[in-house]
């Protein structure tokens, strides 16, 4: 794999449009007091910025799903985290980094709702939804990209390359 040098999404672009989202999200739960729940590893950075943010109040808590090898989807979700406190009735915003194929946000979705929260809804940075298998729709939506494997601000190839502030494309 190498990665491309230029970026497809700048730290800039990315910096602006959370802030676009967030003050949706801000009127949206104006009185109320979401939890955000990020889908580790990979939505952990963009949570925290989407969360400082945010004018409304906001609890942060974690899930963990995977279902990647590689390059790859494996088609099977395995949810291995939960969010340490209850859900039920609360407003829950699920933080995702990518909605790719719908598998891996479809299980998390459907382990969140088995705690009864008020309402949830789906916030992910990127959509590429030429690869959806599952129909899953986003709330919110950061950027929609083509079939491109990515990595950056938090996305990984095998735990490598999470650490660049902007959004770059692996090729073979």
């Amino acid at each position: 794999m190498r990665l491309n040098e230029q970026p497809l999404l700048t730290a800039a672009q990315i910096e602006a449009r959370i802030a676009e989202i967030a003050r949706e999200i801000s009127d949206r739960y104006a009185g109320r007091d979401p939890v955000l729940v990020a889908v580790l590893k990979g939505a952990a950075i963009f949570a925290a910025d989407l969360m400082r943010r945010l004018t409304v109040p906001a609890c942060l808590d974690f899930i963990r799903a995977r279902s990647y090898a590689g390059t790859e989807s494996q088609g099977r979700v395995r949810i291995t985290f939960l969010p340490e406190h209850s859900l039920e009735g609360r407003h829950v915003i699920v933080v995702e980094d990518i909605l790719d194929t719908g598998r891996t946000t479809s299980a998390v979705l459907d382990c969140i709702r088995q705690q009864n929260p008020a309402s949830l809804v789906l916030c992910t940075l990127l959509d590429k939804p030429a690869r959806r298998v599952v129909p899953v729709k986003a709330d919110y939506t950061g950027f929609r990209i083509d079939n491109l494997f990515v990595v950056g601000y938090g996305l990984d190839y095998d735990e490598r390359y999470r650490h660049f502030p902007d959004i770059r494309t692996l090729e073979e």
